[in-house]
């Protein structure tokens, strides 16, 4: 039997999330705070998005959406994958 570790989410633990925004985002992002995969892709109309995945707590976290927000990309989704 598979024993299922819970936990809490807070605003200092750490946590992993997925941001996808639309646009192709160079290779300087993943050195963003040394947590972050950077991975470009195309949607169904062909068109590039980014998909970035790290380990962040709250603060981070809004650090890099505020850094999103101010460059006027648009989030596609933001994604709580679990705790690590």
């Amino acid at each position: 039997m598979i024993k299922k570790v819970k936990c809490k989410l807070t605003l200092d633990q750490p946590a992993t999330y997925q941001l996808i925004v639309p646009g192709a985002l160079d290779d300087k992002w993943s050195a963003w705070d040394g947590v972050l995969a950077v991975i470009v892709e195309s949607d169904s109309d062909d068109l590039p998005i980014t998909t970035m995945t790290g380990v962040f707590d709250q603060a981070a976290l809004h650090g890099l959406l505020r850094r999103l927000y101010s460059m006027g990309l648009p989030l596609i989704s933001v994604v709580y994958i679990g705790c690590d």
